[in-house]
């Protein structure tokens, strides 16, 4: 599919920004790189296939106009890096590929890392980025993210409206992502620790436990029935 689009948009490609070493993320690489050769792979995790370039918090790389800041963002995995991109004097907003850091109305398992590691990604690092910038997600799970939100603060009229957006694109197979991180700051619960519904909704105060609560109830959570 990639190679599809790549020969349809007459473009060479360069380089890959793999966010982290999970097949679902990174599989593909050393295909690539036999198809391709001199194709560089850019990430954090020597676990990550084919890598050829191991890159490190706040690095910044150029590929012709484009800009790419490396965001390291421990805790689904220890190698985990999100990319913020921009080109200079272009009107559009720039772009962050976040992985399975955060996603559109949710963020990912800490399967190597802690809840710590977590509220310092979401709101140190990914949290403090300009407003407008595009959320590019690495799944699609928004409708399930979005139906857990909405158990969390059932009152949310954002929550809600977003949910009934979403679930209308999934009927229509269109994208829910990308969304604006200034969007995330409404709905989405792991942004929101600080907010009274969400320490309500866990028993909690400290943003880092209110996080460390949410996940544990995230990942128990039964899709309800429509």
């Amino acid at each position: 599919q990639l190679l599809e689009i790549v020969r349809k948009e007459d473009v060479v490609l360069r380089a890959i920004l793999t966010t982290h070493h999970h097949w679902d993320h990174a599989r593909g690489n050393e295909e690539l790189v036999r198809i391709c050769p001199g194709l560089q792979v850019y990430g954090a995790d020597e676990r990550i296939g084919a890598l050829t370039h191991k890159v490190t918090h706040d690095q910044e790389l150029t590929f012709g106009a484009i800009r790419v800041r490396c965001l390291f963002t421990p805790c689904h995995t220890s190698g985990h890096m999100c990319y913020f991109m921009w080109e200079d004097g272009c009107p559009d907003a720039p772009a962050l590929f976040s992985g399975d850091t955060l996603f559109v109305g949710g963020c990912g398992k800490f399967f190597e890392g802690t809840a710590e590691q977590m509220y310092t990604n979401l709101t140190q690092i990914l949290g403090a980025l300009p407003k407008e910038t595009k959320v590019f997600c690495g799944h699609e799970c928004t409708v399930r993210n979005l139906k857990f939100a909405l158990k969390v603060e059932p009152e949310n009229e954002i929550v809600k409206k977003k949910l009934a957006w979403a679930k209308q694109r999934d009927d229509e197979d269109l994208p829910t992502v990308p969304s604006t991180l200034q969007e995330e700051f409404l709905y989405n619960p792991f942004l929101r620790v600080t907010e009274e519904p969400l320490q309500k909704f866990t028993g909690k105060t400290d943003p880092v436990e209110v996080l460390r609560t949410l996940r544990t109830e995230k990942d128990n959570f039964k899709k309800p029935k429509e």
